[in-house]
């Protein structure tokens, strides 16, 4: 009886099944609560072979968290929409579309970072670093661009752009992160067009230039609180 084939998998797959596992694992159980030991378990590996790959828990962590932003392209949409030059409306509910709708699909980002800020402030402060900040300040560039042209009234760029993400993740972890949705299904077209306008009747000249005569598609359903 013949025994089962042995798989020998290139380095470069045995690196992707890693970050794969603790991945899974990170977004589930956090940093602290996630060892080496398990991930090399789960993913059918000595514990060695991870820290060939990766010399410590921290660039593990790390390597998976700038994998989930490769893989959300985010930051690329984003940077994509604002150099677009649609009208303007259109490139802020373009841009918080995008956004909710990849945390609707794939929420592991949202809870490693969350994690990381709860747990690891030195990757925390690594990722804001990395991604974050230059994100503002790209947002704050076209903000300070409108008030030039006038369609923006005089405000700080940055506390403009910290308030218009801020809103975004507010909503993304009320509804996915703190199970919102059981209570108000929420289309995200629907949101992404509700905090649009409530955030551009803050910052235009003239904020009726937000208002538009068509009607919102689709509607908040309030869902009855279950009986304990």
């Amino acid at each position: 009886m013949m025994g089962t084939p042995h798989i020998r998998f290139s380095a470069e797959d045995r690196r992707a099944q890693i970050l794969r596992t603790a991945t899974e694992l990170f977004a589930r159980q956090g940093y602290e609560g996630t060892t080496t030991r398990q991930i090399a378990e789960h993913a059918h590996v000595n514990e060695a072979i991870i820290f060939r790959h990766f010399p410590s828990k921290d660039d593990l962590y790390w390597a998976v968290i700038e994998n989930q932003c490769s893989l959300s392209q985010g930051r690329q949409q984003i940077e994509e929409q604002l150099a677009s030059g649609g009208e303007l409306r259109q490139v802020f509910l373009n841009v918080a579309e995008s956004f909710l709708r990849r945390r609707e699909e794939d929420d592991k980002l949202g809870r490693l970072l969350l994690f990381t800020a709860l747990e690891n402030h030195r990757l925390s402060h690594r990722f804001f670093q990395t991604h974050i900040a230059e994100l503002y300040e790209r947002l704050a560039e076209y903000i300070r661009e409108r008030i030039a042209q006038g369609e923006f009234r005089e405000v700080d760029p940055i506390m403009a752009a910290r308030g218009f993400f801020g809103m975004l993740v507010y909503h993304y972890m009320i509804q996915d992160l703190y199970g919102g949705k059981r209570y108000h299904k929420m289309d995200s077209h629907l949101a992404a067009e509700t905090l649009v306008d409530l955030w551009l009747h803050g910052v235009l000249s003239r904020p009726e230039c937000a208002d538009d005569d068509k009607p919102r598609a689709g509607k908040i359903t309030t869902i009855r609180k279950p009986e304990k």
